[in-house]
């Protein structure tokens, strides 16, 4: 993919944030992932540049349809590992912590096919 780990976990949180109905804007988007302002300032400048996102009336973030498939994907990946390592016995915050790991390294195929072996598909 094109932009890193870092940039998913932007853009998992704006679209996980927007599905609750929840106006997404820097200074939110830093306090619920614990960032400063000028870091989620220069992520969102990035992501905007590369089409993920576009910056609404009264700095309301709001996802691209590139932007929201992506983060879609990666919040597809998350949910499935938490919930397969939850099912192996992991913690809920160690399973938490393990999907968010796993879910931005793997590549699609490799993705597809521990699904399909694991009869999750």
């Amino acid at each position: 993919m094109e932009i890193g780990q870092s940039q998913e976990d932007y853009l998992e949180t704006i679209y996980l944030l927007q599905e609750d109905g929840i106006p997404v804007k820097n200074v939110s988007l830093a306090k619920r992932m614990g960032k400063s302002k000028p870091s989620v300032t220069v992520a969102i400048q990035t992501l905007e540049q590369k089409g993920y996102l576009t910056k609404q009336e009264h700095g309301i973030l709001e996802l691209t349809e590139k932007g929201r498939d992506l983060a879609k994907r990666v919040y597809e990946r998350h949910c499935f590992f938490h919930g397969y390592f939850t099912r192996i016995g992991l913690s809920e915050e160690e399973a938490d912590e393990n999907a968010c790991a796993i879910e931005h390294v793997l590549s699609e195929n490799c993705y597809r096919k521990l699904k399909e072996k694991l009869g999750e598909v």
